[in-house]
């Protein structure tokens, strides 16, 4: 299995004259303001400050690159958040559209959702998108230590469903108790060694 050595950061871009050209496979990030997203990177990096996290939603305003030595990590922008305004939700719209006009620089996506809910319209908008594209994504469920054992299985059976995925294609994660972290680290080597 992949063992994170290093992690960095690199920059943030805010248009796609910005964007990384890869030269090794590229992960991206994506799922609600607030799912948990740099919350998981530092769980990845094995640091505690490399993503910026924050208890306010909506702060990550641009895409965010980190390089973890074999591939590189794209975080973007949280969509959904009902406490900006309609011109900012517009750039950010933009941004992701022109991310991800670029896809045969996309390895393979990582969709959060936070365990507790029921995936939103923009969360399967965002699935319907990545199928349409045939960009091949994982539904990482974040914050399972909120829930019982018993009904985080329940809550992994609701959101395969809401997605039409098979509940293997569900990763249940915790960044503070390390849960999911294994799995998601095999995942990766396994998409790692198909794009060398």
């Amino acid at each position: 299995m992949l063992r994170i050595k290093e992690a960095r950061f690199l920059l943030s871009a805010a248009t796609a004259a910005q964007f990384l050209v890869p030269q090794k496979p590229m992960l991206v990030m994506c799922g609600r303001s607030n799912s948990g997203k740099s919350s998981l990177i530092n769980l990845l990096a094995g640091q505690k400050r490399l993503a910026k996290t924050s208890a306010a939603p909506g702060r990550t305003r641009l895409v965010n690159y980190f390089d973890f030595g074999e591939f590189l990590l794209a975080d973007l922008p949280g969509y959904g958040y009902a406490a900006v305004s309609k011109e900012e939700k517009r750039r950010w719209a933009q941004t992701l559209d022109a991310f991800f006009a670029a896809k045969e620089h996309i390895s393979h996506v990582f969709l959060l959702a936070d365990l507790r809910r029921d995936p939103s319209a923009e969360d399967l908008q965002m699935a319907e998108f990545l199928n349409y594209h045939i960009l091949p994504f994982t539904v990482v469920a974040t914050k399972s230590d909120k829930l019982s054992r018993m009904k985080r299985r329940e809550r992994v059976r609701a959101i395969a469903n809401a997605y039409g995925l098979g509940e293997g294609n569900v990763v249940c994660t915790s960044a503070l108790t390390g849960e999911g972290k294994d799995e998601l680290l095999s995942t990766i080597s396994k998409i790692v060694e198909r794009t060398e």
